[in-house]
């Protein structure tokens, strides 16, 4: 299977679970041989900021013509290419071809040449898939109303339980604050941290691209 374009309906899919729709990518990924065995070329990304609200272009659950929507937050995966081929992000909310290289993706969906009010700036954190896939979990509370009823239908699966038991710190990852971000991503101890720390890194927007081709260089 060549990751030239794929049909996205060959992955799980629920709308506004991302953080569980990538985690199933990420195991797919590896258990199909797209990616590495053991996910070590995959990186999870959550996109949000202090205010959580996050303009995305070209989203499928977006009612407008250029496809923007305004998340509280959004995840995706990026996977590190070798030989010189561009990384690629594997978004399965976007109508971009599936999966994207890195550079069209920054360019179409996050739109850095659009100026934005400072509300509306994207932080990212950044984890190693590996590190993600062992410790996140949700047990959905985050989609319950104050009764106890689901604001929007559940995945069929059973909720995700990180190998240590925790039943639910998505509020870890998705919780992104400016005070966090790093100031210089090209310092070796930012790699030490992605490849090592539960909650990667967090990096402003206008970082990414630089982030990604200093770890695809190590």
């Amino acid at each position: 299977m060549t990751t030239s374009t794929m049909d996205a309906l060959h992955f799980h899919h629920t709308p506004f679970y991302c953080e569980e729709n990538v985690y199933l990518l990420c195991k797919k990924l590896c258990n199909d041989g797209i990616a590495n065995a053991e996910g070590s070329d995959l990186f999870v990304c959550f996109i949000s900021n202090e205010k959580k609200q996050i303009p995305l272009w070209n989203q499928k659950a977006s009612k407008r013509a250029d496809g923007i929507i305004l998340w509280d937050y959004h995840v995706i995966c990026i996977q590190i290419k070798q030989g010189g081929v561009p990384p690629l992000v594997w978004d399965l909310d976007s109508t971009l071809p599936f999966p994207s290289p890195l550079p069209s993706y920054v360019s179409e969906t996050i739109r850095p040449s659009f100026q934005l009010f400072s509300d509306y700036n994207r932080l990212f954190r950044v984890v190693h898939a590996p590190i993600f896939l062992r410790y996140f979990a949700s047990d959905r509370r985050h989609m319950k109303d104050s009764g106890g009823n689901w604001i929007e239908e559940p995945p069929s699966h059973e909720p995700i339980v990180a190998e240590d038991g925790t039943v639910h710190n998505l509020n870890e990852y998705m919780n992104i604050s400016v005070a966090d971000a790093i100031a210089d991503v090209t310092i070796s101890s930012v790699k030490d941290a992605i490849f090592t720390q539960k909650h990667g890194v967090v990096i402003k927007e206008n970082q990414l691209e630089e982030l990604i081709c200093q770890i695809s260089s190590s």
